[in-house]
């Protein structure tokens, strides 16, 4: 099945009310102990969540390693509207180590943000990106040599049914919005080959990502891990 590109930016209204209000509890914290068990618990004392959305990793982040700073960043002006709302209503010693800012991929040559970074981790922003090449510059750009890189995202299934299986399957009682753009996901996702051959493009500009690795993910994940060298 070939691949069909979405928007890169979640940010109607009904989006992200939507996203706002769902309930992630079970992938979320799957994916943070899955960083866990690869980092020995250690991702370092300064965190980067690359395509935040509404914040739902960045404060598990933040709550699971409580001596580490976190920023997370994103595109979509209304989501990152949640997630500061969100860090507003926060314990205040949480929002001395937490902040939100906008990013556009891929970034800027000489931006503010320095190479710093001891673990850089995303999820399902991949997908999103038309030019997957953005989302690696951002990895080589902030992550400190040696920085911990978690990556997590869908898979693109064979074909069409196999995507309406998983839209029935992953979307009981879900509203519209979110079958809908969880479908499309599906249809923008990449294989594991793809992701494999970005990182090989990747590592002629960026060196500092060889030591990355690419594998599939229970039924409907891939992810990246490893560290920077």
């Amino acid at each position: 099945m070939e691949r069909i590109p979405e928007p890169e930016l979640m940010d109607d209204a009904a989006q992200v009310e939507a996203y706002a209000a769902a309930d992630f509890e079970a992938s979320d914290a799957a994916m943070l102990e899955r960083l866990a068990h690869l980092c020995g618990d250690d991702p370092g004392l300064r965190l980067v969540d690359l395509g935040c959305g509404p914040g739902n990793i960045t404060f598990r982040l933040a709550h699971r390693w409580p001596e580490a700073s976190v920023l997370g960043l994103d595109g979509a002006p209304r989501m990152l509207a949640v997630a500061r709302e969100r860090l507003a209503a926060a314990p205040p010693e949480l929002a001395e180590r937490l902040r939100f800012e906008q990013v556009v991929l891929p970034l800027a040559a000489r931006g503010s943000l320095a190479p710093s970074f001891t673990a850089v981790v995303s999820n399902s922003l991949l997908h999103h990106l038309h030019d997957p090449a953005a989302l690696w510059q951002a990895v080589a750009r902030l992550g400190a040599p040696g920085a911990w890189v978690y990556l997590q995202d869908l898979r693109r299934p064979a074909s069409p049914e196999a995507v309406e299986a998983l839209v029935v399957s992953q979307t009981v009682g879900a509203p519209e919005v979110l079958r809908h753009d969880y479908r499309a996901s599906l249809h923008a996702a990449f294989s594991v080959a793809e992701v494999r051959q970005q990182l090989e493009c990747a590592v002629l500009a960026h060196a500092c990502l060889a030591g990355l690795q690419v594998a599939p993910r229970q039924e409907r994940y891939l992810e990246v891990w490893g560290r920077l060298v």
